[in-house]
């Protein structure tokens, strides 16, 4: 047995729903920021690569087509008769309003010979810690010419710094 509503009782119960759930859409908006704020970001910064852009440079091409591919490097060196050109990327986690802290970083390096094309190109990250080089698969030797460089670029992965030091 169905109770029938009696006239203009329907309409005033769509319209105490439509005032209840306008009354909320302010609590709710204001709980979607909360916990949207509370998630991890994740922040990338630099040259970001795909894999067919690093197979692009091959070694004997000129200066000028490497930037060509890559673009503008991050930092260039010379050392010995050679040069090369360092484009960095990092990758940083942060939670809410709190400091990022930075979880990766890569160096892709491409080396020139001193007629100025490509020798040889590394891709360098961090492996169980240690400086790695993801295109060779190796560990830069000690005492080589980039290791100073490269030391410099990785010295203060995941240290925590504070403004002003």
């Amino acid at each position: 047995m169905r109770r029938e509503d009696a006239p203009g009782q329907s309409a005033e119960r769509s319209r105490a729903r439509d005032l209840a759930l306008r009354a909320l859409m302010p609590v709710l908006l204001a709980a979607m920021v909360v916990i949207s704020a509370c998630s991890e970001q994740i922040t990338k910064h630099g040259h970001l690569f795909r894999e067919s852009d690093i197979a692009q440079v091959q070694p004997g091409m000129g200066q000028e087509q490497v930037k060509l591919v890559l673009g503008t490097p991050t930092t260039t060196t010379t050392y010995g008769n050679g040069s090369a050109y360092y484009y960095i990327s990092s990758t940083e986690k942060r939670t809410a309003f709190m400091k990022g802290n930075e979880v990766d970083r890569q160096v892709l390096a491409v080396y020139f010979t001193p007629n100025a094309t490509v020798d040889r190109v590394a891709n360098y990250g961090l492996k169980d810690g240690k400086v790695f080089d993801f295109v060779s698969r190796t560990t830069p030797a000690p005492g080589g010419n980039e290791d100073g460089l490269l030391k410099q670029l990785f010295r203060n992965l995941g240290t925590k710094q504070i403004f002003g030091d």
